[in-house]
């Protein structure tokens, strides 16, 4: 048996002294943070049909734009209250958020990679009279590894295709104390 020397030792301790702060150092935020409008300047929308008060909407992302702040100030210019939307495409970098139940707040996964929007979807309801765009999606990266959840950023790749559908019935949110969250409940009415 070979003997282990004390530099093996220190670099061994170290090292798992570094995975243990690394665990503690993770980035949280609150979910009810808000989203910082201006930066989707290249977002183009047209309308492609509407039906009373439905209405469908084709949004498409430009290279470098963020999504959330795209589509929210698309809501509140369009005076959307309730819709729901899924679109495909690429990003250039993306941060989600994975519910930590116990801090009531999310843990961010960066996501810092060239990657295809393989999945994105969403809705749109109404909290403290304000629109609030909700998104999920998954990402994959080169090598096809997947990552997704709540998106708390994504900024695109050269496009982003978001389809989007405005419904006639407003919908509310209100934060559930239990978690921290606004949760859509179907039997508030304004």
């Amino acid at each position: 048996m070979k003997a282990v020397s004390f530099k093996h030792i220190l670099v061994f301790v170290l090292a798992v002294l570094g995975l243990h702060v690394t665990a503690y150092s993770q980035e949280f935020v609150s979910p009810t943070q808000p989203v910082e409008l201006g930066k989707a300047p290249g977002v183009k929308v047209k309308l492609l049909s509407a039906d009373g008060q439905s209405k469908n909407y084709v949004l498409i992302f430009a290279k470098g734009d963020e999504v959330r702040s795209g589509l929210t100030e698309f809501v509140q210019k369009h005076n959307v209250k309730t819709a729901h939307f899924t679109a495909i495409g690429d990003a250039t970098s993306a941060k989600f958020g994975f519910f930590d139940y116990d801090r009531k707040m999310f843990k961010v996964i960066p996501v810092s990679d060239p990657s295809e929007v393989s999945s994105l979807n969403g809705n749109i309801a109404v909290l403290n009279g304000k629109p609030v765009v909700h998104i999920h999606a998954n990402v994959a990266t080169e090598d096809g590894t997947v990552r997704g959840g709540h998106v708390l950023e994504l900024v695109t790749g050269p496009t982003l295709e978001v389809f989007l559908t405005v419904e006639p019935t407003t919908l509310y949110k209100k934060v559930d104390p239990k978690f921290g969250a606004a949760i859509i409940d179907p039997s508030l009415e304004h």
